[in-house]
């Protein structure tokens, strides 16, 4: 099977739209999905800065949703023509699989990020034969097609748009899971949220979904206006003393931080700005040490990495679907599509902060 793909093959090189070829057969297991639309993860655009961790030339793109066009066994509880909402693979057998905790599985970063199902890397090729990395996040749908476990897969109303639905498989879970699963926000409390891109955002709709108050931080007025529309209070990153204008608002501190910028300076200003035993989220991955100031974690404040939003993609990509057909998870403000032939002028507008979330359609 031939289609068009978005090909990375060199960590500082642009991605070139090419002909890839593919074994249109799925296995057991396995379904073919055609890909209406893909979101722009700032995990993908990551690549470059692990240069040799991440094998290349790769197909990038773990955002997929699209249409089931065939399906591999009996057993995939996915029939062709379904509309599928496409998240991150899982191997499903060990012990954080079993207990409901996939964004933690033993394999994870083997299956997602530094290899994937090795036993399949033959079938994945460009024109001339030459194999293309195995499939990213299961994935790898800045293309066409898309050959992917079903359990990556979630069934959603074909009623939907199903092109820009993509985010929700990862990132806009991300931000969301994290407020309504790691945290537990529930009415009358309060997050603070640390960056205003698409994580952030999307935290900051749960939290005023769930009833809590939001206050956003980010150096970007137009994404500081952007959050204020969503329900948030707004500070630019650089206000004076800005643990103690936070502790202000949240009446003596938030129980709850959500940092998605990695920035050793406004973490620790979070840390200042939670109440005791108060805490604090990391989503961003760091590159270089942390330091944390004296004092930082007493009083029984805590940070931990929340992966994925701890999420069950089955269970909150539906949840979330729901919330935006009810107004109160607006995600599609925060989405710009672009044809996937115009991938590196996204990821330009990405850089820039020009876009939140670029969704490609092939």
């Amino acid at each position: 099977m031939r289609f068009g793909a978005a090909v990375l093959r060199g960590y500082d090189r642009p991605f070139a739209v090419e002909e890839v070829m593919l074994d249109a057969v799925p296995a057991d297991g396995e379904v073919l999905v055609r890909i209406a639309g893909c979101g722009m993860c700032r995990t993908d655009l990551a690549v470059r800065r692990s240069a040799g961790r991440s094998p290349l030339p790769a197909v990038l793109g773990h955002e997929g949703s699209g249409v089931v066009v065939q399906t591999g066994g009996p057993d995939t509880g996915l029939d062709r023509g379904d509309h599928v909402v496409l998240s991150f693979d899982s191997c499903g057998r060990c012990r954080s699989c079993r207990g409901a905790a996939p964004a933690y599985c033993d394999s994870f970063a083997a299956l997602n990020l530094f290899g994937g199902r090795k036993e399949n890397a033959a079938r994945f090729t460009d024109a001339a034969g030459g194999e293309l990395a195995p499939r990213w996040f299961g994935q790898s749908s800045f293309a066409e097609y898309a050959m992917v476990p079903a359990r990556n897969a979630v069934r959603v109303d074909p009623s939907l748009p199903v092109a820009l639905l993509g985010p929700l498989g990862c990132g806009f879970l991300t931000g969301a899971g994290a407020v309504f699963h790691s945290f537990g926000t529930g009415p009358g409390e309060s997050i603070v949220v640390l960056g205003a891109g698409a994580v952030g955002l999307a935290a900051v709709m749960a939290a005023t979904a769930a009833g809590a108050m939001a206050v956003a931080v980010d150096q970007h007025p137009e994404r500081l206006a952007l959050a204020e529309q969503l329900g948030a209070v707004a500070l630019p990153a650089d206000t004076a003393d800005l643990p103690a204008r936070i502790r202000r608002l949240t009446g003596g501190g938030a129980p709850y931080a959500l940092d998605t910028t990695a920035s050793a300076r406004l973490i620790n200003e979070a840390l200042r700005a939670l109440r005791p035993t108060g805490h604090l989220g990391l989503v961003a991955r760091l590159h270089t040490p942390l330091p944390l100031e004296v004092g930082a974690l007493d009083q029984g404040r805590r940070i931990s990495h929340i992966c994925e939003g701890d999420a069950v993609p089955g269970l909150l990509i539906p949840r979330l679907i729901g919330l935006w057909q009810a107004g109160r998870f607006p995600f599609d403000r925060l989405i710009r599509t672009y044809p996937l032939a115009d991938i590196n002028e996204a990821e330009r507008d990405c850089d820039a902060g020009r876009v939140v979330k670029p969704v490609l359609v092939p």
